[in-house]
């Protein structure tokens, strides 16, 4: 893609994701996402429902009368993207690609950290890390994040979420609120997923087509593994083939649903033919409901 289509396209994002942090995401996410902790801000009299805990117990002493020490929410946070550019997610048959949702879903997120006045850093990962951008602040920052992903080239086409969670966890040291948004078509990762939550705040973003799950009778068909680079032909008229495809996608579901409500990380599950508004807003308000 020559470089003036490629700006036209950050722009093109630009403009719709930014709005779209604006408009909606911005009080949702500050709710949600919460800062690394608080920090001591002021005293004043305690008064009645006060924890004691918080009570000063110097400045009490002095004035002969209960102190509580006011602390202030520390908003400032790191925001991690860990983005899977394998080759599953050049698939789309509504329209769009599963890697065009993620750009702009990452955009989104992104967007709506800058106006919180947070950092952003981000992982691109195949089955291998394929580029480590250091958490930083500014729209710059971001455009240039959107610009990568348009025009990311990965080495490899397949998928090894479990390497990414391993490599982000070894390098972001810091406490750092975490999307992962892929398709999560891979083999196990649960143990790698388990040692970041301890330490992060993940969540996960689920993108997936509808062809993944329902396939219509179209007679012989051929299609392309991106990540197993072969093709496959596939008979879509036959039903119990239908209903193999169907049945192993929903298996993956299930399993995925439950190692992240075991893990205790947050979901959302997004379809390429649907907006992507409503299951992101669903998770922050999820979020928000907890605290």
């Amino acid at each position: 893609m020559e470089t003036k289509d490629i700006l036209k396209k950050v722009r093109k994002i630009e403009i719709k994701t930014r709005g779209l942090s604006r408009q909606i995401f911005s009080g949702q996410y500050h709710s949600a996402f919460k800062g690394k902790g608080m920090t001591f801000s002021e005293v004043r009299e305690y008064q009645y429902g006060d924890d004691i805990r918080n009570i000063d117990w110097n400045v009490t002493a002095r004035f002969n009368h209960p102190y509580v020490k006011v602390f202030e929410e520390e908003r400032e946070m790191t925001v991690m993207l860990l983005i899977d550019v394998s080759g599953s997610n050049e698939f789309g048959t509504t329209g769009q690609l599963k890697e065009n949702l993620i750009t702009e879903i990452a955009a989104v997120l992104s967007f709506s950290a800058i106006q919180n006045n947070d950092k952003v850093g981000v992982i691109f990962f195949s089955d291998r890390v394929e580029k480590f951008i250091p958490p930083k602040k500014g729209t710059s920052h971001i455009l240039r994040i959107i610009r990568e992903l348009i025009d990311f080239h990965p080495q490899s086409q397949k998928t090894d979420v479990g390497n990414a969670l391993q490599f982000f966890s070894n390098v972001v040291k810091k406490r750092a609120t975490t999307f992962v948004i892929s398709d999560f078509l891979d083999k196990d990762f649960s143990s790698a997923l388990r040692i970041a939550g301890r330490k992060h705040d993940l969540c996960a973003i689920r993108i997936f087509d509808p062809r993944e799950v329902e396939i219509p009778p179209m007679g012989l068909v051929k299609f392309f593994d991106k990540e197993l680079g072969k093709e496959v032909w596939v008979d879509t008229s036959d039903k119990k083939t239908r209903q193999q495809i169907r049945s192993w996608w929903l298996n993956k579901d299930k399993e995925l649903k439950d190692l992240f409500a075991k893990s205790g990380i947050d979901e959302a599950v997004i379809r390429t033919d649907q907006d992507y508004v409503p299951p992101l807003v669903k998770m922050f308000k999820r979020r928000e409901s907890r605290y």
